[in-house]
């Protein structure tokens, strides 16, 4: 009975995570166009005022209308770590099929060079290819792609050597099928859910590496509206009084990370089971 009862509440958790994730795709796909103002238009006379009839979460410092830059912002919050989740995710699938499917030689040198890269940490090498290549959202996000792929190809290669003993290979292999459609057609579908676990999982560092770049002002550049920009602007009102700007950013991006990695966990543990 226990058990059941847990997993209600696992289930319970699972459709919470997934709501939140759908209300945060829809503001990304659907967000400008919903918002009631211009998020990118000042009006220092209403600077830090509060919430009012049709502004629910009132101005930040420059007069604009906090709600209105959370919807906007989600577009670039949510594409940016879904930039850097595809091409990892990519990447790291070519190398662990690659790895698994040669071993020998091609294994070693792969298995050392993601060795190489796992002593940069990803925010670290962000923060590098932004001051090389300017500040942006673009530079960042393929640094942080380079930074998990190490991460994504030693989980996925794991998968990819279980699936390459499997029989159903050595009987494509007879029939002469050849390694693409072997490898891109069989066993990339086979391990579709540590894939998808993997990639909820990455999304939600992702997304606070990328909230983090933002803060320091090498990613998304004001006044453009974007969660992690949102929390750097308005963290003065902080200690001022004025605290909900940031705070409406910061628990945009907790929430989002939260539901990703309860629904990666989730999604993980069924993978393995």
């Amino acid at each position: 009975m226990k058990r059941g009862l847990m997993n209600r509440k696992l289930g319970a958790a699972g459709i919470i995570s997934a709501v939140v994730i759908g209300v945060a795709v829809l503001a990304a796909v659907a967000g400008p166009g919903l918002a009631p103002d211009n998020p990118t238009l000042p009006d220092l006379q209403i600077a830090w005022v509060g919430p009012v009839a049709g502004h629910l979460l009132g101005f930040d410092f420059e007069g604009r209308d906090v709600l209105s830059r959370l919807l906007a912002g989600a577009q670039s919050s949510m594409l940016g770590p879904l930039v850097v989740v595809s091409l990892a995710m990519a990447g790291g699938a070519v190398f662990a099929l690659t790895a698994a499917w040669r071993r020998g030689a091609a294994d070693a040198v792969i298995s050392s060079g993601m060795d190489v890269l796992f002593a940069f940490p990803g925010i670290l090498l962000a923060v590098l290819a932004t001051t090389v290549f300017g500040a942006g959202l673009t530079a960042a996000a393929v640094a942080l792609a380079i930074a998990y792929l190490p991460y994504v190809a030693r989980v996925l290669r794991s998968g990819a050597l279980r699936e390459r003993n499997q029989p159903y290979v050595q009987a494509l292999e007879v029939q002469g099928a050849s390694v693409p459609r072997i490898c891109f057609g069989h066993v990339l579908p086979n391990m579709s859910r540590i894939i998808v676990a993997q990639s909820t999982v990455l999304f939600g560092y992702a997304m606070v590496d990328l909230a983090a770049i933002s803060f320091l002002g090498l990613g998304v550049q004001p006044p453009a509206a974007n969660w992690g920009v949102m929390i750097s602007e308005n963290e003065p009102g902080i200690l001022q009084g004025y605290p909900l700007p940031a705070l409406a950013a910061g628990a945009c991006v907790v929430a989002v990370v939260i539901a990703v990695n309860v629904l990666g966990e989730r999604l993980l543990d069924k993978a393995v089971l």
